[in-house]
Formats: structure tokens, C-alpha cells, sequence
């Protein structure tokens, strides 16, 4: 077979499903991309070519993006699932996840499930205000639809804690997907992991990737994010930065525009909080 490029749809230990030409082969990876301290992932765009009775992968082509938790690249959305409740929303964790997509310049939307069980208006209020399309999910099919209108044809990826329901929404979304569930644990009062590996699934014509749960995130191990550059992760902040000094920071100084946006309710004071917090977090940091 000649040099052929593909589509890593599946990584386990080691081992990669590459989807070229309407197959999918079997690969490992060429050995001096550990060399070179480089690793493929589910999204990279490649090229195979066969070794003996078996595939390898020879080369990694040049990513438009790449995200580390979870790890994949080339992604044109990423669909953050949070529940109104078991577990409730980590505003904390989210605006982190949020802040590193609008760094990579990856489009990002917020799926609230569980609507049934608990109101979700502080969820619509704050990211309505951010300019985050939020779409929040019941019994209804027609709220399906939203979901679909927003992946059609593009390569999207589902994240979020451990038991806000991403497997069920995707079965749901795609039944032949058939992904494996589990109930909230008791004991722990959290989800349990259901999801090992990032994968992903065709579907209207483009793939979604279902990805390991996650209850924790520190930022800092995740990407190069300097503590000047976060503000402009924070879409609301750039219509309000009409600030009295040029390297405003947005937390301590005085006549600062978003500080007053804030004030005055333009932005979220529970957004800005994490922002602060956030930044907090980067003040002492070289790098992510």
C-alpha cells in the first residue's frame, strides 16, 4: 500500500484506528515520535502506511488546534455538558474549560441536563450574558434538534464531569452508539467514570468524540496562558475594557471598565469572580 492520509478516530495504549479512504486500518505510531516528544491523538490528521502485515502511522499533519483535556485536536466545537444537579455545576471548572477554548479559538456551547430535576435559570443568566449559546435539555425531542443544528457536519467534542449525563445525552442524540452508563455513586456523590477513552463516532456528516469524565481541572498543567492574555478568554470582558490604565488586570485597579461592568450588571459577578480566581492562580506562574 502507498502513503495514504486518515483520520484517528480511536487511541488505546499505544494503538490507533485510522478511518482513510472509507477503511479503517489498525496503526501504531513510528517510533521517533516519542523521540521527538510528539504523541497523535484522536482528531490528527495523518498518514499511513503499511508495514509488513501491519499499519503505521508516519506522519502527524499540522493541527488548527489541539486540546489536552481531553486529549484531541482538530476539533471544530467543544459541547460542555454540566447537570443542574447530581452533580451540580463547578462554575469554577467551567469557565476554566471555557477560557482554554476561546484561547485556541474553538467555537464552544454549554448542554445543561437533568432540567427535569431542578430549576437552571442561574446557568441561562450567566452565560447569556457571556454571549455562550446555552441549550438545556429535557424529555423533549425537539431540544434535540438544537444539538443537532450545532454539530451538523463539523468535528465536535462532549465534555464534562463524571456523571452529568454525556453518554446518555449521546445515546439519546445517536442510539446506535449504545455507550455505556452508569448511576450517580452514593457514596461518593459524584459520577462514576463510564467513558475510558476518547473516541470518535461519525455522524451528520462530521464525528463526535465522547471523552473520559473529569471532576477536577488545574488549569495550570493545560496550556500557556499567560495571566495578561485570560481576559480576552472572557468574550464579555472586551466591550467593557475602556480602562484608566493601559495594563489593567481587571482585579485590583481603580476605574477599571469591566470592574464597573460588573457593578452595573453587564457581567456576571460569579464569571468575573472566576476570573479573578483564575488569574490569581496564573500571577505566580511562568507557564501553564
Amino acid at each position: 500500500m502507498t502513503e495514504q492520509r486518515g483520520l484517528i478516530v480511536s487511541s488505546i495504549s499505544g494503538f490507533y484506528k485510522v478511518k482513510s479512504g472509507g477503511n479503517i486500518f489498525n496503526c501504531k505510531a513510528r517510533g521517533i515520535f516519542r523521540k521527538n516528544y510528539q504523541k497523535p491523538v484522536v482528531g490528527d490528521h495523518v498518514t499511513i502506511e503499511q508495514a509488513g502485515n501491519s499499519y503505521i502511522i508516519t506522519e502527524i499533519l499540522p493541527r488548527k488546534n489541539f486540546f489536552l483535556r481531553p486529549p484531541i485536536a482538530n476539533i471544530d466545537l467543544i459541547l460542555l455538558v454540566v447537570s443542574v444537579c447530581e452533580p451540580s455545576v463547578n462554575y469554577l471548572v467551567l469557565d476554566k474549560l471555557i477560557a482554554i477554548a476561546e484561547y485556541k479559538q474553538i467555537d464552544v456551547s454549554i448542554i445543561v441536563t437533568k432540567t427535569d430535576l431542578s430549576l437552571s435559570d442561574e446557568i441561562a443568566q450567566i452565560y447569556n450574558l457571556a454571549g455562550i449559546t446555552n441549550i438545556f435539555i429535557n424529555d423533549l425531542d425537539s431540544d434535540l434538534n438544537k444539538v443537532y443544528n450545532l454539530i451538523d457536519g463539523k468535528i465536535s467534542a462532549f465534555c464534562g464531569n463524571s456523571g452529568v449525563g454525556k453518554s446518555t445525552l449521546l445515546n439519546r442524540l445517536f442510539p446506535d452508539l449504545n455507550l455505556k452508563t452508569n448511576p450517580i455513586s452514593d457514596k461518593l456523590g459524584r459520577g462514576k467514570h463510564t467513558t475510558r477513552v476518547v473516541e470518535l463516532f461519525p455522524v451528520n456528516g462530521g464525528f463526535v468524540a465522547d471523552t473520559p469524565g473529569f471532576s477536577t481541572v488545574d488549569i495550570l498543567k493545560y496550556d500557556n496562558i499567560s495571566k495578561e492574555e485570560l481576559s480576552g478568554c472572557f468574550r464579555e470582558f472586551v466591550n467593557y475594557s475602556d480602562c484608566k490604565f493601559r495594563s489593567c488586570s481587571h482585579t485590583f485597579e481603580s476605574s477599571c471598565g469591566v470592574k464597573d461592568a460588573v457593578d452595573r450588571g453587564l457581567i456576571s459577578r460569579r464569571r468575573y469572580e472566576n476570573y479573578c480566581a483564575i488569574y490569581n492562580e496564573l500571577k505566580n506562574k511562568k507557564h501553564w
